[in-house]
């Protein structure tokens, strides 16, 4: 019978998050709590996780720790402080700061707070036997690649624009396709991703991680495989305003 493993979580919470717009997604209410701690709420029910880091933005790190520090402590969770140009830089502080008694680590994004209990367990079920498991959704749409240049399109009206001003033009961002990309062996990447904790602490001792994008990429560089498991689709990450009202009714929670 295989030893309950002993897993240390760590929730990079630093970023700039420019896409969701002017406020800051991880103090939205969902169901009279704000995301981050919805998020981190999953993993202090699991029995499984004996350490939570969570690395906070340095640049308003204080007031980070004014508005969560009372609730995260009250569940055991540490503080770091990590890095918003860089999750590779947030992840490694964070490795510092949990206890060496972990055998494996899992990364969750802070912005997932609808992660359940069915994905956990599967990934748990994987680890037995990978070292470094990922969950994972494959592509079913058409995939293309576009110029990242854009041109702007405006309804350009002189009288209305005169009357009520530049804001009322209506405006779209159009990319022009380069070419359509075979979806076939594709997946979009979710997590919590799981390592070995040896695994992933030897991945981030290497130098120019600037470029990974998540922690499967650190595995990656270093030479190691990952393994994919089935994703959940209803564990999507709140990236734009229009998600949160998704994930809020993906959880039951009504606005």
């Amino acid at each position: 019978m295989n030893e309950q493993p002993k897993i240390g979580v760590i929730i990079p919470a630093a970023g700039i998050s420019s896409r969701f717009g002017q406020k800051d997604k991880l103090v939205e209410d969902v169901g009279g709590r704000p995301l981050l701690i919805r998020t981190v709420e999953f993993f202090t029910k699991c029995d499984e996780v004996l350490d939570i880091v969570v690395a906070g933005p340095p640049q308003q790190f204080e007031a980070f720790k004014e508005r969560f520090a009372p609730t995260l402590s009250f569940h055991g969770v540490k503080i770091v402080e990590g890095d918003e140009h860089s999750r590779a830089m947030s992840v490694s502080n964070a490795l510092s700061a949990l206890s060496a008694d972990v055998t494996h680590i899992a990364v969750h994004d802070a912005a997932r707070p609808a992660v359940n209990r069915d994905l956990f367990d599967r990934l748990l079920l994987a680890s037995r036997a990978c070292s470094a498991v990922v969950p994972a959704i494959p592509l079913n749409d058409t995939v293309k690649r576009a110029d990242p240049s854009n041109i702007n399109v405006s309804d350009d009206d002189a009288i209305a624009d005169s009357i009520l001003g530049d804001d009322t033009k209506q405006t779209v961002d159009t990319f022009k396709v380069t070419e359509t990309v075979a979806r076939e062996g594709l997946f979009a990447i979710q997590t919590p991703q799981f390592f070995e904790a040896e695994l992933l602490r030897r991945a981030y001792q290497q130098d120019s991680l600037e470029e990974c994008t998540d922690d499967a990429s650190v595995i990656e560089k270093l030479g190691e495989p990952v393994y994919l498991v089935e994703g959940d689709s209803r564990n999507i990450k709140v990236t734009r305003y229009q998600d949160l009202k998704l994930v809020k009714a993906i959880m039951g929670i009504r606005e």
